[in-house]
């Protein structure tokens, strides 16, 4: 079910009609979270609500299991982390692996297609499994150390798992967090549901106005056969996509924070205006935060983190974003992704050219423009479909061929006007904020609540009638 469709203003509708009633009985409460949850996911395909049934049931299991039994924590924890790893290895790599061994193979004569053995429901990645499956295994790996206790009531720990808000695409909510929350009715304020709506419709803005229309050029760009040599074109796209992707992941973090919001809940900030980022280590400090926040604590600091020298830090955090980049896709090119973040993270490591740039006059500016520079080449290999395309698309951005009238040429004026004002829109939100001016009141206190329903009014607006056409949020594929 998608937060952008008629139906989940239906599905909305009724949930928050009921909650006000049900809320108070806490076993109802979690009743209600639980259905309501499952209705939404299986919206799509019922058939994977056994898979997130299965992957609850082990870890709520296991949790019990190392709590009442320390001396088989370890066996306990092998059991989850085996059964959510197995069932992304099934679902999300299978083919992958398959294709390779196939190519394999075939480098030594023999011509053997793996991926026509393998079932045809495992060819189907479920939606939003790369997410929740995180999530369970957080809950179990965190008892396992000790950091939290395990709850005795299913239905209490499957209202954690499966809530709605943020059950697809994150953000990935840590049980510590949750949990209690979930264990107190919370009664909302008229600020918490002011601010629930403020993040809604600033999500709808971001997802129906700004990612949606962009979604348009850059689908054409990349699924358009003959290739345009146009250098200007290229890096125009590649910004288009990359506020594509910002506004899209970023928009469903915040409608998922409303609808928390409104139902009493507190979910993390997931972006926090990545762009305006003068470094790569600042850039993934605020870059979906309770993924990043996510490797950081469950596989770099395993790994040792930054204990043992400047050599096992550097292997650590290469592992830790090679591992990132393959979470967000079974193939190479994300593997790439991740390997090039890492580059650029050790030479700005090494190099210290951040704080070199910034200590320059005006160069704060120069260090982001950089670092952009740096982002948007990582984003040719997130989006291509294939490393063929990818080195394509780069060798264009890198050539130097054509100028102002290639790109009228290639998109043509009204296209190309369309794309300046929304990518502009974009670009002022995030400058907007980089030069603080987000931290200052314009507006008269006695003029603040009716300039913001206005605003409010406005943008509501702006969604009905200036959507793009409809699509699911791009995190939805991993």
């Amino acid at each position: 079910m998608l937060f952008n469709s008629l139906i989940f203003l239906v599905f909305a509708a009724i949930f928050f009609g009921m909650w006000p009633f049900i809320k108070p009985h806490r076993q109802a409460r979690y009743l209600l979270l639980v259905i309501s949850s499952f209705i939404f996911y299986g919206w799509w395909d019922w058939r994977f609500l056994f898979l997130i049934i299965a992957s609850g049931l082990l870890d709520f299991f296991a949790g019990l299991g190392m709590y009442r039994r320390p001396s088989l924590r370890k066996f306990y924890l092998g059991l989850s982390l085996l059964g959510n790893v197995g069932s992304l290895m099934l679902f999300k790599y299978s083919g992958f692996f398959a294709d390779n061994l196939s190519w394999l193979l075939g480098q030594f004569g023999l011509d053997v297609q793996l991926r026509t053995g393998l079932p045809a429901f495992v060819l189907i990645l479920p939606v939003g499994i790369s997410f929740y499956t995180f999530q369970s295994m957080s809950y179990t790996i965190d008892i396992y150390k000790g950091q939290l206790k395990p709850t005795t009531n299913i239905f209490h720990f499957f209202a954690y798992l499966s809530m709605f808000p943020q059950l697809v695409a994150g953000p990935i909510i840590r049980a510590a967090d949750l949990l209690p929350q979930l264990e107190k009715e919370n009664h909302t304020t008229e600020q918490q549901r002011w601010e629930g709506m403020h993040l809604i419709v600033h999500g709808f803005v971001k997802k129906v106005f700004i990612a949606d229309n962009l979604a348009y050029f850059v689908t054409e760009a990349f699924s358009n056969p003959v290739h345009s040599p146009n250098t200007l074109y290229w890096w125009v796209i590649m910004t288009a996509f990359a506020f594509q992707i910002y506004c899209d992941f970023s928009g469903y973090s915040d409608i998922a924070r409303g609808l928390a919001k409104w139902m009493g809940y507190e979910f993390m900030v997931n972006f926090n205006h990545p762009y305006v980022a003068t470094s790569l280590r600042e850039f993934w400090s605020r870059w979906h935060i309770s993924l990043s926040t996510w490797f950081r604590d469950y596989v770099y600091i395993p790994l040792g983190g930054s204990r043992g020298g400047e050599l096992k830090s550097q292997t650590n955090m290469w592992i830790t974003m090679l591992v990132s980049g393959f979470w967000h896709g079974a193939a190479w090119n994300f593997i790439i992704w991740g390997g090039l973040h890492a580059l650029s993270t050790t030479v700005e490591r090494f190099s210290r050219w951040p704080q070199r740039v910034c200590a320059l006059p005006g160069g704060r500016f120069l260090a982001s423009f950089i670092l952009l520079v740096q982002v948007w080449v990582t984003w040719v290999f997130f989006r291509a479909g294939t490393l063929h395309q990818a080195m394509d698309i780069l060798g264009s951005m890198f050539s130097f061929h054509g100028g102002f009238e290639g790109l009228m040429y290639d998109l043509g004026g009204t296209k190309l006007l369309t794309l300046a004002v929304i990518i502009g829109i974009a670009a002022l939100r995030e400058f907007w904020f980089f030069m603080g001016w987000h931290e200052r009141e314009f507006v008269p206190g006695r003029w603040r609540p009716h300039v913001q329903v206005t605003v409010m009014a406005v943008l509501i607006v702006v969604c009905v009638f200036f959507r793009g056409p409809g699509s699911q949020f791009i995190y939805f594929q991993f």
